[in-house]
């Protein structure tokens, strides 16, 4: 389905989804400034928006036209959701063409954009149709519990959120595939961006992350596709594993459940792994033993909670675990928010962080490192949120906690390579 452009007159009436673009040099995760985003609709060629990128390397958030919301809601109803393209150039970078960035209404998405310097072809980007609306394999049946006594297998000792994800953009066997190494959680908020709609009710989106989470970690644990050979952890083929689409846009109603929740994962008395959730659409194929993603929003529309709806499926014995460890990260929650007042070593870790992260994107203010969280400290976290899309409290919660960490670890390792 392609929208065409209204009449400013229509606009009480339209349906709109919102969407920022975010633009990083691809070495160095430094943010573009002055980076020019034309925006048109998908298969047109003039431009109906021209955006310019701050000095954090981020465009406004602009309100595009969608299909109304029930669309998303019904399984038989038309495309539910928008697709546009996206052109964006800045001076010394190659043009990079992202054509078929998706707008649902009524939310947000943010499009992650990586520019190479000039001379370096980049290659248009093309985000096929998501997996509810396009026409993909079914998931072979696996068992969900996997063997862990084979000759020279290796299997994790701990259940590990791992730091990277390497995914296979293709079937096991084709050896022409890409592999993308991807941090953990934007593994996750991709997956589950391509697979359910962000229109789906909370409590829907937390029990599908939750099994997207416990399937990946299975794979992390068991190390399923290095035992058999190959170097990556798992694959983006829908036959196999999950559908990961390369450079799509991520909704925030998504990401947010999965800030929140990352380190847990599905569990049975007595088992060590994580379960391999599988799970079909429930439309076009039917999965008796399987969560089913339609049902799923069913559920979730009468009610359930997330536990609710993963036993509805599952079973009575199926709960939810937390990882012991996450990797990558310099030190772990503190376990309590951090906020006007607060002291010590987890405060100046925290400023020492800000400001480490505060080189690369120069619209975040240096902070005296004194351990003492005041109105400077709130203010520089304050603007952290609002660059990383967070809810702008000046309190560092779990999520933000998290987000930092991630943030100081990506700007401080390209630092270290280059």
């Amino acid at each position: 389905m392609r929208i065409s452009q209204m009449n400013p007159a229509d606009l009480t009436t339209q349906s709109f989804g919102r969407l920022k673009i975010s633009v990083t040099a691809e070495q160095t995760y430094a943010p573009i400034e002055d980076a020019t985003v034309s925006i048109s609709y998908a298969g047109q060629t003039a431009a109906i928006e021209q955006l310019t990128t701050d000095n954090s390397g981020q465009t406004a958030m602009i309100d595009l036209e969608a299909p109304p919301v029930e669309y998303s809601l019904d399984p038989e109803a038309a495309q539910p959701y928008s697709e546009y393209t996206l052109t964006v150039s800045a001076p010394g970078y190659e043009t990079v063409i992202i054509n078929g960035t998706q707008i649902l209404s009524g939310q947000d998405s943010v499009q992650p954009v990586r520019l190479l310097p000039l001379a370096r072809a980049a290659a248009d980007i093309i985000i096929p149709a998501h997996r509810l609306y396009g026409d993909y394999p079914p998931k072979i049946p696996e068992a969900e519990i996997k063997p862990t006594n084979e000759s020279g297998e290796i299997v994790l000792s701990r259940v590990v959120v791992p730091e990277t994800v390497v995914v296979h953009t293709g079937p096991p066997n084709d050896s022409g595939a890409v592999n993308y190494y991807v941090p953990y959680k934007d593994y996750i908020k991709n997956v589950a961006s391509s697979e359910i709609y962000a229109t789906w009710p909370e409590s829907t989106i937390t029990a599908n992350v939750l099994a997207i989470m416990s399937f990946t970690l299975n794979r992390v644990y068991t190390e399923w596709y290095r035992n058999k050979g190959f170097d990556f952890t798992i694959t983006n083929s829908t036959a196999y594993d999950h559908f990961f689409v390369p450079n799509r846009n991520i909704f925030d109603s998504i990401s947010a459940v999965v800030d929140t929740i990352f380190t847990n994962f599905l569990s049975r008395p007595n088992v060590r792994q994580p379960i391999l959730t599988q799970y079909c659409d429930g439309k076009r194929v039917s999965c008796p033993d399987w969560m089913s993603q339609w049902g799923s929003k069913d559920l979730g529309e009468q009610g359930y909670e997330p536990i609710e709806i993963i036993r509805y499926y599952y079973g009575d014995n199926m709960y939810i675990n937390t990882a012991e460890q996450i990797s990558g990260i310099p030190a772990s929650w503190p376990g309590t928010n951090l906020t006007i007042g607060s002291r010590g070593p987890k405060v100046l870790q925290l400023q020492e962080q800000l400001n480490r992260i505060a080189q690369n994107f120069p619209a975040l203010p240096t902070i005296a490192a004194d351990g003492i969280y005041g109105p400077a400290t709130q203010n520089a976290v304050r603007e952290f949120q609002r660059i990383f899309d967070l809810p702008q409290t000046g309190i560092v919660d779990y999520r933000t906690w998290y987000k930092i960490s991630e943030i100081y670890v990506a700007v401080s390792r390209i630092a270290e390579l280059n």
